[in-house]
């Protein structure tokens, strides 16, 4: 599923324009950005929760020459769904078996 999408999916089941529902989804996902680079955690109930992770230098091999090189700190982004979210995947997974 695409950004255009999630446009299409809310101007028809909310009836907004389409100009109006693609500035709500590019605003919705503007917050989860800054907010995200910022290091602020976001929590959607029934959903999941994005953090952001900080990772320490670590070694690490070039696989073609098998020189040692260091693989600098760096922020990552994880995802962690709901037991909700789970829970609506796996029954859809059981009913489709």
């Amino acid at each position: 599923m695409t950004k255009a999408d999630i446009v299409e999916r809310i101007h028809q089941k909310i009836g907004f324009s389409k100009k109006e529902s693609a500035e709500m989804v590019e605003t919705v996902f503007s917050i989860i950005k800054n907010t995200l680079e910022t290091g602020e955690k976001i929590k959607i109930a029934g959903f999941g929760n994005f953090v952001v992770k900080q990772k320490a230098d670590r070694r690490g091999r070039n696989p073609q020459t098998g020189e040692t090189i260091t693989i600098g700190a760096r922020r990552i982004l994880t995802f962690k769904p709901s037991q909700v979210l789970k829970n609506a995947i796996n029954d859809e997974a059981e009913e489709a078996a």
